[in-house]
């Protein structure tokens, strides 16, 4: 309107989990149909049918209100350009070392049986209980008080079955010298240690603390710590396992311990299993006392139904390396954020950034450019083609590609710059990268502001190969 040359940026993302959910109902309500009833390429195929009838509705609000955007430049994360780009920065990252696949804990939804993020998970208050169990010691050993037992405290029984550590507080008086002695856990009669860890709070419940690797955040964390074993008891539908997984630390298959898990609970629904062992607790004169307790569980906001911390097998970013660069950009003044209070909740997540993981097991979205062999030995390329290539691999070697799509952030972080051509070094992003402005909710500052900021600095460099910023500046709507 001043005869600037100006660009407000207009499209939209894929929307991963919702958009597939909403067709999977579509086509339930509507035929009777699951998704694997179609099959993978079908129901995508129904999915950008969905898109064709429904997906302009966002634009089509933008008309309304009167964005003065430039309507031919409207992008998709999903179309081909920006397809694109994310398969470039996957490769780049994977190539950098910045992208790996491990064995780690996440959000599990029981339901949608797939990884979810923190922002998907609604802490719900509950009333409900704290048991109090007796976990007998083992060789004799005592307590300073002479008792031959410890009690500890839980909200979940039904994770005691993977226990593989009792933690006190190296402080604690009361505990501090059995570190290093042993529990035999009840029901499966496992040896377990009991550590000394500032995880046990003394004055918190009992100062004993079970700890369950495989299925708790803290105690994975505790875990990693003292090298405890990883006992994986359930199925990705939260049942009982038939036979538990062990892992170590690092996320190798372990004979620590053995793999058997009482008959009478192979299948069991989780909260039934809940039950059953706090009756079977009772029933060995194990079960303390019971105690109301209000806590908060978390749920699915997609899914509706109890999350469950997984062990699975997920690609994820080491977002450190990232982060410092991200995070001296904001320190010398090149990003501001309004208001500048919402500064100090970028630096604090920043600087105490975990691995993102960026895989998700659904069938909508960027899927990943990875390859397996028979053997189980992975591939990444941008297409098999250039995998069979720069690996040497025969057409007589079967190769399959990962069955996940990459988590619908991954592809919005690389929105200023994707959108304008890259990696290909065209005019659009010489002239408008970086952009100026974004205005955007304070609740995604760590989920999108964050990770623009460090995927943009690290690919996107000016003439002298400095990293460029995406924005200038971040207003955040509080």
């Amino acid at each position: 309107m001043k005869g600037k040359n100006t660009l407000w940026q207009v499209g939209t993302d894929h929307a991963g989990i919702a958009t597939q959910m909403v067709v999977e109902r579509k086509i339930a309500a509507e035929e009777g149909k699951t998704k694997h009833d179609y099959g993978r390429e079908a129901f995508i195929d129904k999915i950008w049918e969905w898109k064709g009838e429904s997906g302009g509705t966002i634009t089509k609000q933008l008309r309304r209100l009167g964005a003065s955007v430039d309507w031919d430049r409207e992008r998709f994360t999903m179309d081909d350009g920006l397809s694109n780009a994310v398969q470039e920065v996957f490769v780049r990252l994977y190539e950098d070392d910045l992208i790996y696949r491990g064995k780690r804990l996440v959000n599990w939804d029981p339901k949608l049986h797939t990884a979810i993020s923190d922002l998907e998970v609604e802490n719900k208050d509950t009333k409900g209980n704290m048991w109090h169990f007796r976990y007998p010691l083992a060789d004799g050993v005592k307590t300073a008080d002479g008792k031959d037992y410890i009690v500890v405290a839980t909200t979940r029984p039904e994770t005691m079955l993977g226990d593989t550590g009792v933690a006190v507080n190296p402080e604690d008086p009361r505990y501090k010298d059995l570190i290093g002695k042993e529990i035999i856990l009840p029901i499966v009669d496992r040896r377990i240690p009991i550590v000394g860890d500032e995880h046990a709070d003394m004055e918190k419940g009992t100062g004993c603390v079970k700890i369950t690797p495989a299925h708790d955040f803290n105690d994975y964390e505790v875990g990693k710590r003292h090298q405890l074993p990883m006992i994986n008891i359930l199925t990705f539908d939260a049942n009982i396992r038939d036979a538990s997984e062990v892992f170590n630390t690092n996320g190798e298959a372990s004979d620590a311990y053995s793999t058997e898990l009482p008959a009478k609970y192979h299948g069991m629904e989780r909260f039934a299993a809940r039950k059953a062992i706090v009756a079977e607790f009772d029933e060995l004169g194990l079960l303390e006392e019971v105690k109301d307790h209000d806590l908060q569980v978390p749920y699915g906001d997609r899914g509706g139904v109890v999350i469950e911390p997984m062990l699975t097998d997920q690609w994820y970013v080491r977002t450190a390396p990232l982060a410092k660069t991200a995070v001296e950009a904001v320190e010398n003044g090149d990003i501001q954020f309004v208001p500048k209070q919402y500064e100090n909740m970028y630096f604090s997540w920043m600087r105490d950034v975990q691995d993102w993981c960026i895989s998700r097991q659904l069938w909508w979205g960027h899927r990943i450019p990875a390859w397996y062999d028979n053997q189980g030995n992975v591939y990444v390329g941008r297409d098999e083609e250039e995998v069979r290539k720069n690996n040497n691999l025969e057409s007589v070697i079967e190769l399959h590609q990962d069955e996940d799509v990459l988590d619908t952030w991954f592809s919005s972080a690389l929105w200023t710059f994707g959108t304008q051509g890259w990696p290909e070094q065209t005019d659009d992003l010489k002239v408008f990268h970086p952009s100026d402005v974004l205005v955007t909710g304070f609740d995604i500052i760590f989920f999108w502001v964050a990770r623009m900021i460090m995927m943009t600095m690290h690919f996107v460099k000016d003439e002298n190969g400095k990293p460029q910023v995406p924005l200038r500046q971040f207003t955040l709507l509080v």
